[in-house]
């Protein structure tokens, strides 16, 4: 989705609303009763913006984007990457669904190039996947990647809620020079980014193929413990890389270590289970 969080007529989105209502620790139905905007509805001036009224704020889905040569499984579970040198960046957002509530339980799996615009083909440098809160929310510390030939700055991610298709995609960086020659690069995948004194934040908002009903709750992620018939993997459970497990007759070997839930069958996801 874009990274703006205003809609064509100036006004903040009720995405936006409830973005910084979980921001704030404060219950959804609450923020749409007209309490202030907070956390990213500020303007550049810290002045906040007026909220719209109408509940559809006509958000599309995030927009897909090629995986590109450098990707590969079984990344460590982490939300922190930071394995060099480089100017510190944290970026952080929601996973929301199609009418615009907070999805849990939601796989993000990143990966970038280091400071010198190198990808590690070898190991798992500047790799790394972690799954949403309750909220909906992720966060990511990193640093700034660094430039190669034909590509601006940029990072990859795949992100997939539960039994639900991989969104494969890629963020950018405003006013880079690159943007203008880069020919994949799309405007609406632009991260909010800003200063932090010696480091820089970042902030986006995921938009993916969930189909939703307006609830006071994040959607939920349930969770058994019970066996499926004719097979061995079982919702929660802790599976390491390599695990490998019977579902519905077939075999499938863990490729990223992670703790099952309802809706992670191994069918459903190519991201942590190969079959073999």
């Amino acid at each position: 989705m874009d990274s703006e969080s205003t809609t064509s007529t100036g006004h903040v989105s009720r995405k936006t609303v409830l973005r910084a209502a979980l921001a704030a620790g404060m219950a959804a139905p609450v923020a749409l009763m007209g309490v202030p905007a907070l956390a990213r509805t500020l303007t550049d001036s810290g002045t906040p913006l007026d909220l719209t009224p109408e509940c559809d704020d006509g958000d599309d889905l995030t927009l897909p984007q090629m995986e590109g040569p450098y990707f590969k499984p079984n990344s460590p579970l982490r939300s922190a990457m930071v394995d060099g040198p480089g100017t510190r960046l944290t970026v952080s957002g929601y996973v929301f669904g199609r009418v615009c509530r907070p999805v849990s339980g939601v796989l993000l799996d990143f990966w970038q190039a280091d400071v010198n615009g190198a990808y590690d083909n070898t190991g798992y440098t500047f790799r790394g996947h972690q799954f949403t809160g309750t909220d909906g929310s992720f966060k990511l510390s990193t640093i700034v990647p660094g430039l190669y030939p034909g590509r601006t700055r940029h990072l990859h991610v795949k992100v997939q809620a539960p039994g639900r298709p991989i969104l494969t995609t890629q963020l950018y960086f405003p006013n880079e020079p690159r943007n203008n020659t880069d020919t994949i690069f799309d405007p609406r995948l632009l991260m909010t980014v800003r200063d932090a004194g010696g480091a820089r934040e970042a902030a986006f908002d995921f938009v993916i193929d969930v189909p939703q009903s307006p609830s006071p709750t994040p959607t939920p992620t349930a969770t058994a413990t019970t066996a499926p018939p004719g097979g061995t993997w079982a919702a929660g459970r802790a599976y390491a890389a390599g695990a490998r497990v019977t579902y519905g007759g077939v075999g499938y070997v863990c490729l990223q270590a992670h703790t099952s839930i309802t809706g992670w069958e191994p069918p459903n996801v190519p991201a942590l289970w190969r079959v073999g």
